[in-house]
């Protein structure tokens, strides 16, 4: 996630030439399609070992308040 992020500065700052922009870009993709793809691994495990017991999450009820 921090390499896609340096990644979107430098070309947002525009500090990278054409070329460097398009192998930048085609890096973000992959780097955003492992993410994706990590992050529905995660959901996947999570829902095996939850089963049908998977509750909405309340971040103000989790907090402790």
């Amino acid at each position: 996630m921090a390499d896609l992020e340096q990644l979107v500065a430098q070309m947002e700052a525009g500090e990278l030439p054409l070329e460097a922009s398009v192998a930048a870009y085609k890096r973000g993709a992959e780097l955003v399609r492992f993410c994706n793809a990590q992050l529905e691994r995660v959901d996947q495990q999570v829902k095996m070992l939850e089963g049908d017991s998977l509750k909405p999450f309340n971040a103000a009820s989790e907090g402790g308040e």
